[in-house]
């Protein structure tokens, strides 16, 4: 990585091979230390924040999250295959029950033994499969713009990625999703010129972008389709949780994730402390960090 964007992504990075045979990349902080905390005792603590970031973005999404975090929390955030710092093998099963198989073996692996989930877009359902799976394992929920149920419809800029001819000729030639959601998942500030590249910094081919166009190709919009069971499973584990401490924050100027989806989220976790920022956009971690970043600290840390 360059040493410019190592200001803003000051950690060490760790590696794990999932189940498929890939390696995911992973950071994992805890305590205080200056950059990369390489010396800490990571495994000195079985409870974690597990932030699981969505499509286009990586584990870049959640920086500022494990700086404020990770002076009292262990933050475990890894790049799905195929994203980020992670291996990006053009054979994969880039299916959604794949990322779930591969999330719980990480945890697995680590060994934690109490997870409180931060969830984005794809990560929700990541997250929520998870949990369906090991209700046992999950402590607070943190919900940012994101789904983990199906819908009946998408925006038809994301519907045209999805096509079998013109889909992966937009996604991965001319990088026509991860380049045009630097603009349009923001709505109260521009990012910067180096945030923008650290965005962009895994997806900067044809190959690298293999996993970009497969999560648009996989999501699910009807029963026949191979994810359709994985999503209903999520579906189903969100009843699990109605008595969890939940926390959703929500950027109002989403094209895709809109308020319906909020109130949606608001209705299957009815305990949780909602908040709907209206002038944030999709990546509202990033859009609204000054609002978005205290709360969470203040909620997984009560």
């Amino acid at each position: 990585m360059p040493a410019e964007l190592r200001t803003l992504y000051p950690f060490s990075s760790h590696w794990f091979r999932t189940p498929g045979g890939a390696q995911m990349h992973y950071l994992d902080e805890y305590g205080q230390g200056g950059e990369g905390r390489e010396g800490m005792p990571h495994t000195a603590s079985a409870e974690a924040v597990l932030m699981l970031h969505g499509n286009p973005t990586w584990s870049f999404y959640y920086a500022q999250l494990v700086q404020a975090l990770s002076p009292a929390l262990r933050c475990i955030v890894p790049d799905h295959i195929g994203m980020g710092l992670s291996e990006k093998p053009e054979n994969y099963s880039y299916r959604l029950q794949t990322r779930i198989d591969d999330v719980a073996a990480l945890v697995a692996q680590l060994g934690l033994r109490r997870v409180h989930l931060v969830v984005h877009d794809w990560g929700g359902a990541i997250g929520f499969g998870l949990a369906a799976r090991h209700p046992e394992l999950i402590g607070r929920i943190v919900v940012l713009n994101t789904a983990a149920f199906p819908s009946p419809r998408i925006p038809a800029r994301i519907a045209l990625c999805k096509a079998p001819l013109f889909g992966p000729l937009i996604v991965r030639g001319l990088n026509g999703f991860a380049w045009p959601a630097l603009s349009m998942s923001m709505a109260r500030r521009r990012l910067s010129a180096l945030e923008k590249r650290a965005l962009l910094l895994p997806y900067d081919s044809w190959g690298s972008r293999v996993a970009v166009s497969g999560f648009v190709r996989d999501i699910p919009m009807r029963e026949s389709h191979p994810s359709w069971p994985a999503l209903k499973g999520a579906e189903q584990g969100i009843f699990r949780f109605k008595n969890h401490p939940a926390l959703i924050l929500w950027g109002g100027h989403d094209f895709c994730f809109n308020v319906a989806f909020y109130d949606e989220w608001k209705k299957r976790l009815p305990q949780a402390e909602a908040h709907f920022l209206a002038d944030a956009g999709h990546y509202v971690l990033l859009d609204a960090a000054e609002e978005i970043l205290p709360r969470i600290t203040r909620f997984l840390c009560a």
